[in-house]
């Protein structure tokens, strides 16, 4: 396989996703990128998670989305994904799901709003909601246009994906990014729980306010950034 490392991390980053009890059946994806080579490696189209290897992961062009690696269809997602990576372009990974209490607000039309240090220390503040697609948005070029919906829902807000790694689409699901699938994932993962974690608090308190602007500061730049200063430092090799 000439794009061997690149399918083995994004096969074990699937794996791992149909293991994190983020989605059921095949309701959800993960995607790598190389820049370098210009590729991006995904989830084929309604294959179940244990049944995936490095072998039926797809290799496509990041410039022409042309499948340039693998026998399989990719998954339906791919326009959305490919858009991601050329627009975003500091991302590695994407991961897309369907997981109940995240989607539940998408489903709601409301954003997850941050009211703690648990949802500061991965997310910079509110989780947006990106528009309605249109009917001719949704009727052709579908994924494509989800793609877009977020590329412009970022802009128009002056949102950094790199410290907001997540959007909800209306009536539909969850994107989440990182620098690399596994750190997709991760961040995947922290919002379903952050999604719970905001659920359950206006439940018991639906005049909360969101987390103080200080306390949001603190806790995503001592993760987050040039000052950050939680975890350990990477050695280098």
């Amino acid at each position: 396989m000439k794009f061997k490392e690149l399918r083995e991390i994004v096969c074990l980053a699937n794996r791992k996703l149909g293991e994190s009890g983020l989605v059921i059946l095949t309701w959800g994806n993960v995607s790598g990128v190389d820049r370098e080579r210009g590729v991006m490696a995904i989830k084929p189209s309604g294959v179940e998670y244990e049944q995936l290897t490095p072998e039926s992961i797809v290799v496509l062009s990041l410039e022409t989305g042309e499948v340039v690696e693998g026998d399989l269809r990719p998954s339906s997602d791919t326009p959305t994904h490919l858009l991601l990576y050329r627009e975003f372009e500091s991302i590695g990974g994407v991961v897309h799901t369907h997981s109940p209490y995240a989607t539940a607000w998408a489903q709601a039309c409301k954003e997850i709003p941050c009211l703690g240090t648990t949802h500061a220390d991965y997310f910079y503040g509110t989780v947006p909601l990106t528009r309605m697609l249109t009917p001719e948005e949704i009727a052709e070029n579908y994924e494509l246009n989800t793609g877009k919906v977020i590329v412009e829902c970022f802009r128009e807000r002056n949102l950094n994906p790199s410290e907001m790694p997540a959007v909800l689409v209306p009536y539909h699901g969850v994107f989440v990014w990182g620098d690399d699938p596994m750190k997709a994932l991760e961040n995947a993962i922290v919002l379903e729980e952050v999604a719970k974690l905001a659920l359950f608090t206006l439940a018991l308190n639906p005049d909360v306010n969101p987390i103080p602007q200080p306390l949001l500061d603190k806790h995503f730049f001592r993760k987050h950034g040039p000052m950050a200063y939680y975890g350990q430092k990477r050695q280098n090799s």
